[in-house]
This record gives C-alpha cells, structure tokens and sequence, in this order.
C-alpha cells in the first residue's frame, strides 16, 4: 500500500515540476522578503487566482507571517499593474496554454516583477516568463485538483524558504555586455520627448530618457529594447 501511494505522489508531481516549484517558491520569498507583493491572476478563471491570493496573507501555519498578495479580476490585469505594481513585486498568472497572457508577462517584467506562469495545456514551446510550472498537459489539470495541489505547494514552499534568512539574501548576477556593462533590457514607452529621437519610457529601475534615433517615431505602450541609452528595436507583440 505505501509503495503504491507513493509512486502515485510521484506521477502526480513530477520531479521537474517539483524542482521548478523548489526554484519559484525561493524566488517569491527573496522578493517578499525585500517588501515585495505578489498579485495574482487567473483569466477565465478569477476563483484560482483568489484562491492563491487567500493562502499567501493567511498564515494558517503556525508561527508564519501574511505575506502580501493581490488577486486580479478579469478585466484589464496590465491596467491594474501599471497602476498598482512596483519594482519588486512578482506576478503569478494562472492559465492554460491558450490563454492570451504572453504580453501582460512580458509588460510585468520591464516593470520589475519576478514572472511565474502555472499552466496546463500543450506546453508552448517559448514563453517570456521567468520560471514556468507546468501542471499537466491536458485540460483535467484545470478541474482535479492539480492545479490547486500545485499552488498550494508553492505557498508552503515559499514559507519554509523563510526557515533558512541566509537563503534570502541571495541576488542574482546581473547579465551584462562584456563590452560596454549595460544590458539589452526590454522598456514601455509612455510618451514622446522629441518624436524620433527621444522617448520616456519605464523600465524596472524607473523612468528613464532614451534615444529613439534608430527605431524612429514610437507610440506609448510600444516595447523598446534598450541598450546602452538607446531604443535599438521595437519588440513586437
């Protein structure tokens, strides 16, 4: 009996999606250690979202804190976080592979958010998102309770990173151009200085002034790649 159990546990959680929920749940707990928020949205299916949002504020553990979440309703989730989010913060989207949730990641991570996508579904095959956990291929996920089990893993984990501070102090190494020390790094434009040279945009580090000389005239809520103070493309959707 206990055999069979508990090869049963390990189809149900296999071992990458284990060690891929090891890795987002230390990534929550460095960024809700430094005063982050996580906000949480499920399209098509708002309760997921809620569900998650009530187990991180509500320590139901014992001798554990509330930690800050949001849950998102289905309307405008990229409004809501251009207003409300911060550097800092991390956005956990819950959704099947279809679901349009690709440009509000990608939006969430020039704003600063840590990203992490819990989906089911035919995996995609490239996804801008930075740990990706995935339940299971198949649309049961969304209603047998993997996806629940899955995200109420991830909120245990997340606490029992907060057992071990050392764990907490941990930053991960900037990527850089070996050549001039400044990034490629994605930014929204939110408005025009100078209709194709200069632009203000948004970048996880703030507003900042760029140089649009080489993309040309660019219109607010356009991503830009920055490098070295300059647009040097717009990404498209």
């Amino acid at each position: 009996m206990g055999s069979d159990m508990s090869e049963a546990r390990r189809e149900e959680t296999p071992g990458d999606v284990a060690a891929s929920l090891a890795t987002a749940a230390l990534a929550l707990a460095r960024r809700f250690a430094q005063g982050g928020t996580l906000w949480c949205w499920a399209p098509g299916a708002p309760h997921h979202a809620q569900h998650v949002a009530v187990e991180f504020v509500h320590p139901v553990i014992v001798g554990t804190r509330a930690l800050p979440a949001v849950a998102l309703d289905d309307n405008d989730a990229v409004a809501a976080l251009r207003v409300g989010a911060r550097p800092g913060d991390a956005l956990l989207v819950v959704a099947d592979a279809g679901a349009p949730v690709a440009d509000t990641m990608r939006r969430a991570a020039v704003w600063g958010l840590l990203t992490v996508w819990m989906g089911w579904g035919p995996q995609p095959a490239e996804v801008a998102v930075d740990h990706l956990l995935w339940v299971g291929d198949d649309e049961c996920a969304r209603h047998d309770g993997r996806v629940v089990r899955c995200y109420h893993v991830l909120w245990e984990l997340t606490h029992v990173c907060f057992e071990h501070p050392g764990l907490l102090d941990a930053a991960a190494e900037p990527t850089a151009c070996v050549t001039c020390s400044d990034e490629g790094r994605l930014a929204e434009v939110i408005g025009t200085l100078d209709v194709g040279a200069t632009a203000a945009v948004r970048t996880s580090a703030g507003v900042e002034t760029v140089d649009t000389t080489l993309v040309g005239p660019v219109q607010p809520g356009d991503l830009v790649l920055v490098h070295a103070g300059s647009a040097i493309t717009v990404v498209e959707p």
